[in-house]
């Protein structure tokens, strides 16, 4: 059985390098934290794949005296930038992951070795991740990774209708053929850029550390939610809840907006709420309710808190947001998380602004994952839900 670690190509190493180069900039205006610096980023990058069989992005591994946590790298011109997204306080181990699928899928099949040779991390809805177990190229089973639920098969959807919560969709496949056309300029654009850097500044290409960035900085800007809204308050004051089941993260969404009001609701009692069924029998939360959003974190409140969905979700309702320090639930297709922050820095040898979100991911269920930077212009943001105190 070969397993989709391998060592990494020396294109994928050149790109996985670029990332480190990108992650310094954003480390050097405080849109990474401090405690990343110097963080060595590893070379042998784990392939993850689309849904359509093409590698997507790399996770690289972060290593050192203290760091933890990876970046993903865009493998795919699609993506539309170089870095996709940071997580430091993360933990990825693909071997462990590995070891843990192929004990699973045995269990699943009485004890019974199962005949795979090949093994593929693949974005099955993205950001959620799963492993793809084949046999002579054909598909033997799909494993989300940690609940290790059985990925069903795709479904067929109505035309624009977004995915569901436990559903299998491509990202490659839900871009248009002019949107990839666009992002691959972007992409190619970001690639030129900073190879110029990496060349100009002097650093080690695998190592997130603090440049100097007088002669390159035009203007940043960032912010996280605090106590209060004054800026020395509490950094981060927030709490990251785990979805309990794999298909409660509008739930566990919610739950964390209501936790940061200091109503404090368990995750059962909201998707209860949400009409999503007991932990024994766990539903996902239709498209078209939508809106209970808003409901239940207005009832939850008892009104105190008027919540409003949005259907466009420009960069500025983030920054407006939380710069009148109000979280976010924020969907993206298939998913659901909620957004506390956001950093934006122009750079004069960059084209692209960066516009990164910090994210508070209730996925793995039980533990979820801080993305400390997601790439505002990767990601399609399908709903957001705002809440603000309108009762004292």
């Amino acid at each position: 059985m070969s397993v989709t670690t391998p060592a990494v190509s020396q294109e994928s190493e050149r790109y996985v390098a670029l990332a480190a180069t990108h992650a310094s900039l954003l480390l050097s205006v405080d849109a990474l934290p401090r405690s990343l610096s110097g963080a060595e980023v590893e070379s042998a990058a784990t392939p993850v794949h689309d849904l359509s069989g093409d590698v997507l992005f790399w996770r690289a591994r972060l290593g050192g005296r203290k760091a933890r946590g990876y970046l993903d790298v865009a493998a795919s011109p699609a993506m539309g930038a170089v870095l996709v997204a940071a997580s430091p306080d993360a933990v990825w181990e693909p071997e462990r992951l590995v070891e843990q699928a192929l004990e699973v899928l045995a269990k699943q099949n009485d004890g019974t070795q199962v005949e795979v040779d090949e093994v593929r991390f693949v974005d099955y809805s993205h950001p959620k991740l799963a492993l793809q177990l084949l046999r002579e190229g054909r598909e033997v089973a799909m494993l989300e990774l940690h609940t290790w639920e059985v990925v069903p098969p795709a479904s067929k959807r109505e035309r624009g209708a977004p995915p569901a919560d436990f559903e299998r969709w491509s990202f490659l496949g839900s871009l248009t053929a002019k949107g990839r056309e666009s992002r691959a300029a972007r992409y190619d654009t970001a690639v030129g850029e900073l190879s110029r850097l990496v060349e100009r500044l002097d650093r080690d290409r695998f190592t997130v550390s603090v440049v100097d960035t007088v002669d390159i900085l035009l203007r940043t800007r960032r912010r996280d939610l605090h106590y209060g809204t004054r800026n020395s308050d509490h950094q981060v004051c927030y709490e990251l809840r785990g979805q309990q089941t794999n298909v409660w993260c509008v739930a566990a969404s919610v739950q964390m907006v209501l936790d940061f009001y200091r109503y404090e609701y368990d995750q059962v009692r909201v998707a209860a709420e949400l009409g999503l069924g007991t932990p024994s029998s766990p539903t996902g939360l239709p498209y078209a309710n939508d809106a209970l959003v808003v409901t239940v974190l207005e009832r939850l409140s008892g009104n105190a808190l008027d919540a409003t969905m949005f259907t466009t979700n420009p960069f500025s309702r983030f920054v407006n947001e939380i710069n009148a320090n109000r979280p976010l639930v924020s969907f993206v297709p298939g998913h659901s998380r909620t957004v506390v922050g956001y950093s934006e820095t122009g750079w004069l040898l960059l084209t692209a602004t960066d516009r990164g979100l910090t994210v508070f991911d209730p996925w793995p269920p039980s533990s979820g994952v801080v993305t400390r930077w997601e790439n505002f212009d990767v990601t399609t943001y399908r709903r957001t839900f705002t809440a603000q105190v309108t009762l004292a």
